[in-house]
């Protein structure tokens, strides 16, 4: 049996492929894979069955320099997208067997209102599942707070638009303070979502970190912006996610979206407190916020101003009304005083002058009273003196001695018990006539 080589067994393919395929067909799949090289684009193409995740088919596809400069404007003016991975595409292509590189696809054209009907599709059904969350308005229910002079600006470092954004909200024309710190994110690209979720969790982190006593220093940010300016218009799609939305529409802070694209709202824009169309029309939005803060306080400092003349007014015609009266009113006051004091003088002398006469009529009493009060106590305590002069008489120890008894004393005490006395002690025998002294021998 004779073999092929294998550049025979490839150009028999590519023979077959260029007869039995050569016509044009439009094919429908998803991106997985899109990159240029050297100004041509190649794809990767995967068809996946609904609700499934592993590809059931996979192609290469390539579109040639010459074709692929006319398409991709042409695409990206209709969808206001670039090609990227998990797009849905409808392509014309043709077969392209190469015995040295294989199997291709090549495309001619792209229909972009297939792709555009794809990603209404996938906005429409974000849209939906937001809504059933609940959390589709949430961003609308917040209000700016009264002094919002605290930013945080989540854009990348060297956009263009966050240099106009700064400039357009510090140099105002009169002269209103912001305080503006910068989260950088990257703003275009398949890394947007996770970037701008990144940099929301960092605001957060500070945000929900600041005591809630701390009510002079307050809360480190009032608002949130998300500007974009300066990327390419066509690369949307990191903005239309369902991970973004949800991030962005449960911030418990405003978040005012300028990311520069008039054609369409991105799904950030909707469920955002805010969207305006670029950095400027924010900045500019945050500084009419503030001047019409500052226009209400001005207004209201006029009103007190002409509130407190007026009052000042009435006070000074009525202190001088007052003024003119109070002579009047004074000698009206003196004359009412000088009787009221003159009745109570009266009062005063004629109380006590009854008081004097009582306390006379009583002294007189006293003084009729006092020598016979005196008189029966003396005779009183005259007998109470006798009384006592007989009872002391009656206890005389020397009435007793007479009788016949006696009183031993020891030490000068009288003794009561002869058990209280011991051989040796002195003891002297008080009698009616003398005393015997004698010693203790058993």
């Amino acid at each position: 049996m004779t073999a092929l080589s294998l550049l025979e067994l490839n150009t028999l393919v590519r023979q077959v492929i260029e007869r039995t395929l050569n016509h044009e067909y439009w094919v429908e799949a998803e991106l997985s894979e899109c990159r240029e090289s050297r100004g041509h684009c190649y794809m990767e193409l995967i068809q996946k069955e609904p609700g499934a995740a592993t590809p059931v088919a996979r192609a290469s596809a390539k579109c040639w320099r010459s074709q692929w400069m006319m398409l991709q404007p042409y695409f990206e003016r209709t969808t206001g997208q670039t090609l990227h991975a998990g797009l849905k595409v409808r392509l014309k292509v043709y077969a392209q067997f190469h015995e040295a590189y294989g199997f291709s696809w090549i495309v001619t054209d792209i229909d972009p209102t297939f792709t555009l009907g794809d990603m209404a599709r996938k906005r429409q059904e974000i849209i939906r599942q937001l809504k059933e969350e609940g959390i589709f308005d949430l961003q609308k229910e917040l209000t700016l707070p009264l002094f919002c002079q605290r930013i945080a600006v989540i854009s990348s470092e060297t956009a263009a638009g966050y240099g106009d954004f700064v400039n357009q909200l510090t140099k105002n024309d009169r002269g209103l303070q912001f305080s503006v710190q910068l989260f950088p994110a990257v703003m275009q690209g398949e890394q947007v979502e996770q970037s701008i979720i990144a940099a929301l969790n960092e605001i957060y982190k500070a945000h929900s970190s600041s005591p809630e006593w701390d009510t002079i220093a307050g809360k480190p940010f009032d608002a949130v912006v998300i500007i974009r300016g300066g990327g390419a218009t066509a690369d949307m799609s990191g903005f239309d996610t369902l991970a973004l939305a949800e991030n962005v529409a449960n911030f418990p802070l405003p978040i005012i979206t300028g990311i520069g694209h008039d054609r369409d709202e991105s799904i950030l824009d909707m469920v955002s407190f805010q969207r305006v169309k670029t950095p400027t029309a924010a900045a500019a939005l945050l500084v009419a916020h503030a001047e019409e803060v500052l226009d209400t306080i001005d207004d209201a400092e006029n009103r007190i101003t002409r509130y407190a003349q007026q009052k000042l007014s009435t006070v000074n015609l009525q202190l001088s009304n007052l003024e003119k009266a109070l002579p009047r009113l004074f000698t009206v006051v003196k004359t009412r005083q000088e009787a009221r004091l003159d009745a109570l003088y009266s009062r005063i002398a004629h109380h006590a002058q009854q008081k004097l006469s009582a306390y006379h009529l009583q002294l007189s009493t006293y003084q009729a009273c006092i020598p016979l009060f005196l008189e029966r106590r003396l005779k009183s305590e005259h007998h109470r003196l006798e009384l006592l002069e007989e009872k002391a008489k009656a206890l005389d120890p020397t009435l007793l001695l007479r009788r016949g008894y006696s009183i031993t004393m020891k030490d000068g005490k009288a003794v009561r018990d002869a058990a209280s006395l011991h051989p040796g002690d002195d003891i002297s025998t008080r009698l009616a006539n003398g005393t015997i002294h004698s010693t203790v021998h058993e």
